[in-house]
């Protein structure tokens, strides 16, 4: 087994969730498990689609099935599987969140026009901010830097308007009742210390755990509700966005569409998932 090949206890998890052959026949698939390892080959070494070693299949194949895949649902659906058993097993934190974005470089400056795909943005989801032209990874951890929801923006935009769809993208499955969409308690830096973000949190309700700002818009009670002991543990998220950028094809935004970026992401919290149900010494 290679450095980034899913072992066959993690294999085993999500197996049975991919795409088989239709009743009245039709092409055959390429293994599955060879294109879901070249998927993760090229998630960490940033490499281009025709460096991809030959062991994996054709770079074409594999690249179609990033394409292909994440719009059918099927990585939302291997993730509602994997965040079901870890629900189930108990790793995940269910009181303590974390919100926080980073920035992803975006080489493409030139704007095509939209194409025939619903789900893509029509300017792909980059912006020009002050460090440059990229995109923000707006991302939602557990109390222990689990990564469980993303949205994607422009770079130049600001926090707040993505709070409420970075927080809303979050859904544990359960195998009772209805999926789990709040913790207890959401912690965030000053950026999302603003009434909007407090209003929506009194709503749930979810105690905020944001540093009040000091002449800024705080949110009502903003100074008595917070706690300086869980405003520690928010680190958590922060060693979430160094692992993520970890995989060097996330950080630059190598896919220029962002449904693509955003499924580079998901194979990034796939891969976390199964690390954290079946460890491997070599994963």
């Amino acid at each position: 087994m290679r450095r980034h090949d899913l072992s066959d206890a993690q294999w085993e998890l999500i197996a049975d969730l991919m795409p088989r052959t239709g009743r009245h026949g039709g092409g055959r698939w390429r293994d599955h498990r060879q294109v879901v390892n070249g998927l993760l080959w090229t998630r960490c070494p940033g490499a281009q689609w025709r460096d991809l070693p030959e062991h994996y299949g054709p770079w074409q194949t594999v690249d179609e099935r990033l394409t292909r895949w994440p719009r059918e649902g099927l990585f939302d659906t291997i993730l509602d599987r994997l965040r079901l058993k870890l629900n189930a097993k108990g790793p995940i934190d269910l009181d303590l969140w974390c919100i926080d974005n980073t920035s992803a470089g975006q080489p493409f400056r030139r704007r095509s026009p939209k194409k025939a795909d619903p789900q893509e943005p029509d300017d792909h989801a980059p912006g020009l901010s002050r460090g440059g032209f990229g995109s923000k990874i707006h991302l939602v951890s557990d109390g222990a830097g689990l990564p469980l929801g993303l949205t994607l923006t422009p770079g130049q935009q600001h926090e707040m308007p993505a709070f409420e769809p970075t927080f809303m993208a979050v859904r544990l499955p359960s195998r009772r009742g209805r999926p789990r969409t709040r913790p207890k308690y959401l912690a965030g830096d000053t950026a999302y210390s603003d009434r909007p973000a407090f209003a929506y949190l009194r709503r749930r309700p979810i105690r905020p755990v944001i540093p009040p700002r000091t002449g800024g818009n705080m949110g009502k009670g903003c100074a008595r509700s917070f706690d300086p002991d869980l405003d520690r543990r928010r680190n958590a998220i922060e060693r979430c966005v160094g692992w993520l950028k970890g995989g060097r094809s996330i950080a630059p935004r190598h896919e220029k569409l962002a449904v693509n970026f955003s499924a580079m992401v998901k194979l990034a919290f796939m891969r976390q998932y199964l690390r954290t149900l079946r460890p491997s010494d070599r994963s």
